[in-house]
């Protein structure tokens, strides 16, 4: 067996992830010869791809930007799955603030993580609806995760980096006058939130791993996707949130794990295009980072199981 230890993306496991948990629970990485190790970041030392570089890991969850960061950096780590074919943020408000739509956020105040990246998207999506991104009033709210109250409370008039099929399923706000504005469908450029990354060294030292790694996740992510019971599994993963917030977020995220009938396909071109506008907004230093950030050369056997399955007449 050839030990894989997997890193997710944030506190604690969420729906997301709940494909690998699957691919692990119904046996399908080991039955690809992987001993599959999952844990989660420890955020005082890092994120994912901290972890990764101090070799605490050999493969992590992690946002496309923050791959492209790492590899600027000289990181030797690369994309070598999708996770989630879109971006999966809003922006949330409320109507009875007066706002309406993202430009009259012109003006406001906006709470969010003030990294380079989310203050490029949320100017980016006020300027893409007409109005002044520069009299955007930002308030830094770091880490933590904001509902409607908050802003009831007086603490902004909006908050971006919420996500739509997660943290606003938490939002105990029930007015009519709640607004969510997903960046996918508010002028966003095209981007996969979350890809699978895997050290350079670990995935060449362990390439037939790899290969069967990758089968093995879409054999699980397939199952998160359509199996009636999967929420119900992920109690064994995250018992501490309700069932309903679980089945509610599965049937929301896990369209965004395929492209068609496709899972993990890396489209280099939307990868390219993010990268250029990330790196135009100076959410990255340079584009140094994007020759070979990702590679299909363990994905191909992956790839193959979206035919099998058809052939065999399983949608």
């Amino acid at each position: 067996m050839t030990v894989a230890r997997l890193i997710l993306g944030y506190y604690h496991p969420w729906p997301n992830d709940a494909g690998f948990y699957a691919a692990r629970t119904h046996g399908h990485t080991a039955a690809a010869g992987i001993d599959l190790r999952i844990g989660v970041v420890d955020p005082g030392r890092g994120d994912t791809l901290a972890h990764l570089a101090r070799g605490e890991g050999d493969l992590g969850v992690v946002p496309t930007n923050r791959l492209l960061a790492a590899r600027a950096r000289g990181q030797k780590v690369v994309a070598v799955a999708t996770i989630n074919q879109t971006g999966l943020e809003s922006i949330h408000s409320l109507g009875s603030l007066g706002i309406t739509r993202p430009r009259d956020l012109a003006g406001r105040r906006v709470a969010l993580n003030p990294t380079p990246r989310g203050l490029a998207m949320v100017r980016h999506l006020v300027a893409a609806d007409g109005g002044d991104p520069d009299a955007i009033v930002v308030v830094d709210s770091g880490s933590r995760e904001l509902q409607s109250q908050d802003l009831l409370d007086g603490f902004a008039d909006a908050y971006f980096g919420a996500y739509w099929a997660w943290d606003e399923l938490f939002d105990p706000y029930t007015g009519e006058d709640r607004l969510s504005w997903p960046v996918k469908d508010h002028g966003a450029p095209a981007f996969p939130s979350y890809v699978l990354v895997a050290r350079e060294e670990w995935a060449e030292a362990n390439a037939d791993a790899l290969r069967g790694l990758l089968r093995a996740a879409e054999q699980g992510f397939r199952q998160a996707a359509t199996a009636p019971d999967a929420p119900a599994e992920f109690d064994k993963v995250a018992p501490y949130f309700s069932r309903e917030a679980i089945r509610r977020s599965f049937a929301l995220i896990s369209p965004t794990w395929f492209a068609g009938d496709r899972w993990g396909v890396i489209h280099d071109d939307v990868v390219a295009s993010y990268a250029h506008w990330l790196a135009d907004n100076g959410a990255i230093p340079d584009l140094s980072g994007l020759p070979g950030a990702t590679t299909t050369a363990y994905l191909g056997a992956a790839g193959q199981l979206a035919d099998e399955l058809v052939a065999q007449g399983v949608s």
